[in-house]
């Protein structure tokens, strides 16, 4: 039976990601051995969009309100790439993950899979 997902987030510089999602993003974690963190991640849902071609595979974070998220990790010293778009599903920008990429944020118009009873 499927327990949990596990994401991996692939960055440059490991260490300022890590040190990104444990004291900007308050997500609390183990260390499975040398300083190696794994963290709780909220809730999740998975969905399946078409694709033309190979698939790919995406990563948000969600929020009940993107404007007052963007705020407060900003005031945190979090970097946005553009501002917030509009989306019939929601509303979503992305954020830099430091020595990692970036991340997607968005605040869902839809029905969310994490408000289902366990």
């Amino acid at each position: 039976m499927i327990t949990g997902t596990h994401a991996i987030v692939y960055a440059q510089d490991p260490e300022r990601a890590r040190a990104f999602f444990r004291d900007v993003l308050d997500f609390p974690h183990v260390d499975a051995g040398g300083g190696w963190l794994i963290f709780k991640l909220p809730p999740a849902e998975i969905a399946a969009h078409p694709a033309d071609g190979p698939g790919r595979h995406e990563l948000y974070l969600m929020c009940d309100d993107i404007d007052a998220t963007v705020a407060e990790l900003t005031a945190k010293g979090v970097e946005f790439t553009g501002g917030i778009a509009e989306a019939r599903w929601g509303r979503l920008t992305e954020l830099r993950i430091p020595g990692g990429g970036t991340l997607g944020l968005y605040e869902p118009r839809h029905p969310k899979a994490t408000d289902l009873p366990a």
